[in-house]
């Protein structure tokens, strides 16, 4: 049976290839040619072309596909009151490709202004979405801005607190103010997105952090407290859904390994009611930690990649989501891509119409499980 609420059967995570018309603006509004006010009205008009196909597709949950961002994380934290831009962080190693480090640091008190510009880049979205479509928006999780020494305060990431407690209760006001505003702007469907949780649970990428296995049972432990203290107060009709993955650049990922380690403490983090897991290789394991997801949370599989272009077998998708149905049933799966298809303005390695046959082939498979809507 198909859903009629989010998660929906055929979803998907949110960002969607640059179209050449805004990747051109943005470089000339870079240079000075064209004002911002310009720059918006592109975006404007490319972003209703791309509601426009969600919903020819037969997508339900429709974004805006993060085209005014840079980063799927960066443009969000960069906003929020206390936190400002610097240009010391080394670049981040992406398989061996450099990729845009956050470059941000925590100088002043934590707070979400009522000004924010997502609030303003949503309400567009919601205007152009047409029922029984829902427009979904898109945050990076809490624990993207926390410090990664969560013993080390005293650094330069986070120079106006000394009281990691202090840090974490500002941070987590903050967020909790950012989940009301978007429901009073009309927002019902926000998804958290989480990359740090499954990204240190890989022993390889811990040692490239300089991570203890005694630094990740706390990290794992701090991230779990971060999420659940920004969602104490979420408006109970507000679906928030939560996507995991291992990094996604320009097709490349920062880690790999199982949910085992963490899916216990993951899946019944509260305030979740949702989780997109990227389950298109063998680099995330297999379906065992599932057992852990309680009822009535969804696993949204992420069986279809975004980091290529060409289609899986159609078959492969079914038979995989029948080996997920020993740990879940059926009726609490969805089916999306594993990540976005660009989490970052560069892009992952394919063209935008194999992006949308992607899409389409999700839709597809999703009726053929479930039955058309």
């Amino acid at each position: 049976m198909q859903r009629k609420t989010p998660p929906f059967r055929a979803d998907h995570v949110g960002s969607l290839l640059r179209p050449a018309a805004v990747q051109q603006a943005k470089v000339k509004h870079a240079r000075g040619e064209i004002t911002a006010q310009a720059l918006k009205e592109i975006e404007d008009r490319e972003i209703a072309r791309l509601i426009v196909m969600q919903q020819e597709i037969g997508l339900h949950s429709i974004t805006d596909g993060e085209l005014r961002r840079a980063m799927w994380h960066r443009d969000f934290l960069s906003y929020l009151t206390g936190v400002t831009s610097i240009d010391t962080e080394k670049p981040f190693e992406w398989g061996g490709v450099k990729g845009a480090a956050l470059n941000l640091r925590i100088d002043g008190k934590f707070d979400f202004p009522a000004d924010h510009p997502h609030l303003e880049h949503f309400r567009f979205v919601k205007s152009h979405t047409k029922a029984p479509a829902v427009a979904k928006m898109t945050i990076p999780s809490p624990s993207v801005i926390a410090p990664a020494k969560l013993f080390d305060v005293q650094n330069a990431q986070a120079p106006a607190y000394r009281d990691l407690d202090k840090l974490h209760e500002d941070l987590c006001a903050a967020y909790r103010k950012a989940v009301q505003a978007f429901y009073d702007a009309g927002c019902r469907y926000l998804q958290i997105d989480e990359v740090r949780m499954v990204a240190v649970a890989d022993p390889a990428f811990r040692k490239t952090r300089g991570l203890s296995d005694d630094d990740f049972q706390k990290l794992i432990a701090l991230f779990e407290r971060l999420l659940t203290d920004s969602l104490r107060d979420r408006p109970k009709d507000m679906t928030i859904s939560m996507h995991n993955c291992r990094g996604n650049f320009r097709s490349r990922w920062a880690a790999e390994g199982s949910y085992e380690p963490v899916a216990e403490k993951l899946f019944n983090i509260p305030g979740i009611d949702a989780y997109f897991l990227e389950y298109d290789s063998e680099r995330a394991g297999g379906f065992e930690p599932l057992r852990f997801l309680p009822k009535p949370k969804l696993a949204v599989l992420g069986l279809v990649t975004s980091k290529t272009g060409a289609l899986e077998s159609k078959d492969a998708i079914k038979r995989r989501i029948d080996e997920a149905t020993k740990y879940v049933d059926l009726d609490r799966i969805c089916l999306s891509p594993q990540c976005g298809f660009a989490s970052t303005e560069e892009g992952n390695d394919l063209a935008e119409e194999q992006q949308w046959a992607k899409l389409a082939f999700v839709r597809e498979i999703a009726d053929e499980v479930w039955g058309r809507s």
